[in-house]
């Protein structure tokens, strides 16, 4: 029976959630499995990765393949490597402390990088975030000028409407003097001759 270690698709539509499992080959993707070895959720960033790392290199030991995607997810936590310095042990190029040494130091190298890069995306989020307070600040300034301008320009209506229901009285006053003084005018001038 070949041994395939795998994805196993959960979580819903547009959402998935994988189960990192050990199932015969022959089997369906979401089918019978033989055990299960962790979980993956490719929907955080970074991705949240779950493995039984002495589980997964026992099973590597006793032949299973991983897939692409699986092998690039056991090699990310390490289980490739742990199950390579293994085979080292077995052989008699390194001694049980030496592996274990080496897997520890990969393991804090790894997890400071992981560190870096949350660290990182924390600090991107946090700029794109003051970037857009900056640019909302500057829109409401920009509003609260066109509402002094409108506030401005309705007063200056308001009072040039005043003036013009004041000027047509004026200068009807004006018109009816202006005739009275054209009449006044003209008799005077008709005395003179």
């Amino acid at each position: 029976m070949p041994v395939k270690i795998r994805l196993q698709r959960h979580g819903k539509k547009g959402k998935p959630f994988y189960w990192i499992v050990a199932a015969d080959g022959r089997s369906k993707r979401d089918g019978k499995l033989l055990e299960k070895l962790g979980t993956y959720n490719p929907n955080t960033n970074p991705a949240t990765i779950n493995l039984d790392i002495d589980g997964t290199v026992k099973w590597l030991q006793n032949g299973a393949q991983p897939t692409d995607t699986a092998r690039a997810i056991l090699s990310y936590k390490g289980a490739m490597l742990k199950n390579h310095l293994a085979g080292g042990v077995r052989k008699g190029a390194l001694t049980e402390e030496q592996a274990e040494e080496k897997f520890n130091t990969w393991l804090d190298e790894k997890a400071g990088k992981i560190t870096a890069k949350a660290d990182g995306l924390s600090k991107v989020k946090a700029d794109a975030k003051t970037k857009a307070l900056e640019i909302e600040k500057e829109v409401n300034e920009k509003r609260k000028a066109v509402a002094v301008e409108e506030t401005v320009v309705e007063e200056a209506k308001a009072k040039t409407e005043e003036v013009a229901e004041e000027a047509p009285q004026t200068i009807d006053e004006a018109a009816a003097e202006a005739k009275g003084e054209e009449t006044s005018d003209t008799e005077a001038s008709k005395e003179e001759e």
